[in-house]
């Protein structure tokens, strides 16, 4: 079994440099991620994107959905900012054969409490299990991609009612 990884930054990937909540996106932390997890499968990681999910556009968008129809891979997952991810979810719907799962964090991997670990767990299992389509892993769900909003008061992922 192969996974690719595509990564586009947020907050899985920050890093935070004082009191006032400064900072940039950094490198990703996938391929640490995967190693401390003792990860047995095949994989790669392809980097896209080093944003802020809410500086990621509809021709960023374009060019993610047009790598994912090209790519030979069938199984994908993406670690993306949590403030878009669901319209970004919705711009990849409709590729046949292709299984993509969206995660990120609400704090960064590098923080020592974070989410993102158990995030791209539950994104890996995820990718695995479930039919061609578009989802969304966080907060211990799977979410159908178009049918999820992000609870900001929450601080988390709900299907939409």
């Amino acid at each position: 079994m192969f996974i690719r990884f595509v990564t586009t930054g947020g907050t899985i990937d920050k890093i935070y440099f004082d009191a006032m909540s400064q900072f940039e996106v950094g490198d990703s932390q996938i391929r640490h991620i995967l190693a401390e997890g003792l990860a047995s499968f095949d994989y790669d990681v392809v980097p896209m994107f080093q944003k802020d999910s809410l500086d990621i556009t509809d021709e960023d968008r374009a060019k993610l959905r047009d790598f994912i129809v090209n790519d030979d891979a069938s199984r994908y997952v993406i670690t993306h900012g949590t403030d878009t991810m669901t319209e970004t979810a919705v711009y990849l719907q409709g590729l046949p054969g292709k299984c993509i799962v969206l995660t990120g964090a609400l704090s960064p991997a590098r923080f020592r409490t974070t989410d993102a670990v158990f995030n791209i767990g539950m994104a890996v299992a995820a990718v695995q299990l479930v039919a061609p389509g578009v989802y969304i892993a966080m907060n211990g769900q799977v979410f159908a991609g178009d049918a999820v909003s992000k609870n900001r008061a929450e601080n988390r992922f709900e299907a939409k009612r």
